[in-house]
């Protein structure tokens, strides 16, 4: 799945059948190649989703338990969260310095979270080669 085809998507609770909110953003952590949380818009209980609180993240909908399930970041989540940690439109540069294009998309495993390839203008690159996000650019590992 990629980040553009889950944006937007809507959260329901599986308790109440209720919708909790939409998916905003992905936040990623580059040292485990991973979506721990997603950011949420239109939501009242909580604006921010980790991933282990995710029942399933469908091709329709996301599910969760309940409406608990969403609060504000953890200390851990927040600090991977803004606009300097996004991935998407990022300049994508080699740990040897060379300009591999612009991160477009991000494929994901919807099942686990874990990135499985950046989607660059000049080709993909596997997700288990990211090393950081910077306000500047996205770092992976040269092959």
């Amino acid at each position: 799945m990629r980040f553009s085809d889950a944006a937007g998507r809507q959260v329901v609770s599986t308790s109440t059948a209720e919708t909790l909110g939409r998916v905003d953003e992905f936040v990623v952590d580059p040292r485990t190649h991973a979506v721990v949380a997603v950011a949420l818009k239109k939501a009242e209980a909580g604006d921010t989703l980790a991933w282990s609180d995710i029942t399933a993240f469908g091709a329709d909908a996301v599910t969760v338990s309940g409406a608990d399930k969403l609060s504000g970041p953890s200390p851990e989540v927040a600090a991977l969260v803004g606009k300097e940690h996004r991935l998407l439109g990022r300049r994508a540069l080699s740990t040897t310095g060379d300009e591999l294009g612009k991160v477009d998309d991000v494929e994901f495993d919807p099942e686990t979270g874990v990135i499985t390839a950046l989607v660059l203008s000049g080709g993909e690159v596997a997700g288990v080669r990211l090393i950081g996000v910077g306000s500047y650019a996205v770092v992976v590992q040269a092959e």
